[in-house]
């Protein structure tokens, strides 16, 4: 008995590809597919906040023109890519899932990896669902409502790429952009089951600049790690509005194929501080057993720093509350009660209190520089516990109020600026995703996905879907 080929909303990236260059499917045939997608399943997660498909159609038109005249444009001609909500995008509102911003506009200017995705023919297929102003790792606002868990919409897909992740598990778009602050790409992929990576801060070019300032990563988001190395390829492209770092060198899809052997992996449990369920350890000790086995030196010890939570809080709450200066008091009764009030708790903070903090991520920048003079990756869990009820902030009966406090494995190398990515590495008993976490020094994002990429290939999980596609 043969296996039937996969639908097409359920083809990667980079098949799609080889689909389109062989002229077996059109770029219109594969929008349809991501926009029928869509039509069954977005009334129950709720991932997009935006669907135009007038111009997801008119634009994948363009890239059938250009197949047919056998002049394809860039790395992704014709694939669909779903754009989170704070990433402008011309002729489209961008609202940051706030209802104080004017949907009218004027929407004239792309934002960088928008900007990029353009040159390289790229099918915009909607703006996904982010909480208000992303500020949160889960992804629910006033205005927008909440987004569900593909694999149990009674959960949460995590936040605050939640809308992304949960168009890429579901086949809406076989690629997505995210942003990551405090773990905004690496939660909602843990939680979904699907590749997120947190580039080197500055790697992937944002402006207009993040409120949450160098905490502020802008990243991929797909089904497989080469999927997201592509997207590297094409969204790190350097854009005059940041300059924080030059171009990459080399491609990051190329440098997949080296794989693990050799490499010395140090494996936290815990990084010494979290508590962590124990069906995502055992998942995550599993991971560290088969990097094992493909020739990596893993040995498991913790970085050695303790929990850096109360210096990200001031940083990120402190980002929010200034972003709030610009909204008129009036407006903010219609603004998520617990972004006012997690900004409100850090504004008698003083400008001393602000720079200690900032000295501890400069220290904590520092140890992780040391440490991967040792260690090339560092292997976490993602998170210490599976997706918990959506509409909720955090789960039921959590002895803390604000998110950070169930997310100890992201934050810390927001604040440090390192590469991380998430990869799934398993399921619970009750079919809920569990990701890994591979950290690198800075700048070394193609080790990252290389690394990532081997395991992947040695431990397939792409083939499992969530529940609702049948």
């Amino acid at each position: 008995m043969t296996t039937p080929p996969p639908a097409v909303a359920d083809l990667t990236a980079a098949e799609l590809l080889g689909r389109l260059e062989a002229g077996e499917l059109s770029p219109a045939e594969a929008a349809d597919a991501c926009l029928a997608r869509i039509r069954e399943h977005d009334g129950l997660v709720n991932a997009f906040c935006l669907i135009d498909e007038a111009t997801t159609r008119q634009e994948a038109h363009h890239a059938a023109q250009r197949y047919r005249q056998r002049h394809p444009m860039g790395a992704l001609d014709g694939v669909p890519v779903a754009i989170k909500d704070v990433f402008l995008t011309r002729g489209w509102p961008t609202l940051r899932g706030s209802r104080t911003v004017d949907p009218a506009g004027p929407w004239k200017q792309d934002a960088p990896a928008v900007a990029a995705l353009r040159r390289h023919g790229a099918v915009p297929a909607g703006k996904t669902t982010t909480p208000e102003l992303g500020w949160k790792g889960v992804t629910d606002s006033p205005g927008f409502g909440v987004t569900a868990n593909p694999y149990d919409p009674a959960c949460t897909a995590g936040g605050s790429s939640g809308g992304s992740a949960a168009a890429v598990a579901l086949g809406m778009a076989p690629l997505a952009l995210g942003t990551d602050a405090g773990g905004s790409i690496r939660i909602p992929a843990a939680f979904c089951g699907i590749v997120g990576h947190k580039p080197t801060h500055g790697r992937v070019p944002l402006w207009p600049a993040s409120p949450f300032g160098a905490l502020a990563h802008a990243g991929p988001m797909a089904r497989t790690v080469a999927d997201a190395a592509r997207l590297m390829d094409v969204i790190a492209e350097p854009d005059p509005r940041d300059p924080t770092l030059p171009a990459a060198g080399g491609s990051y899809l190329a440098a997949l194929a080296e794989g693990v052997r050799g490499l010395r992996i140090a494996y936290s449990p815990n990084l010494g501080y979290a508590r962590v369920d124990a069906q995502v350890a055992a998942a995550v000790a599993t991971a560290a057993s088969t990097l094992e086995a493909l020739g990596a030196e893993v040995e498991e010890v913790d970085p050695g720093f303790d929990d850096p939570r109360a210096a990200f809080d001031l940083l990120f709450f402190g980002g929010a509350a200034n972003a709030l200066r610009a909204v008129p008091e009036a407006q903010r009764a219609a603004m998520d009660p617990g972004l006012i009030e997690a900004a409100e708790a850090v504004e008698g903070a003083s400008m001393l209190d602000y720079l200690a903090a900032a000295n501890e991520r400069a220290a904590l920048t520092e140890r992780m520089s040391r440490f991967h003079q040792r260690y090339d990756l560092l292997l976490t869990p993602t998170l210490p516990l599976p997706a918990f009820a959506a509409g909720r902030e955090v789960p039921e009966a959590w002895p803390e109020a604000r998110w950070p406090s169930w997310t100890p494995f992201t934050y810390p190398f927001n604040l440090t600026g390192q590469p991380a990515c998430s990869v799934p590495c398993g399921f619970t008993r009750e079919g809920l995703p569990i990701g890994a976490q591979l950290v690198a020094a800075r700048h070394a994002d193609g080790l990252v996905l290389r690394a990532a990429h081997a395991y992947q290939q040695a431990a397939p999980l792409t083939d499992r879907r969530p529940g609702l596609l049948g």
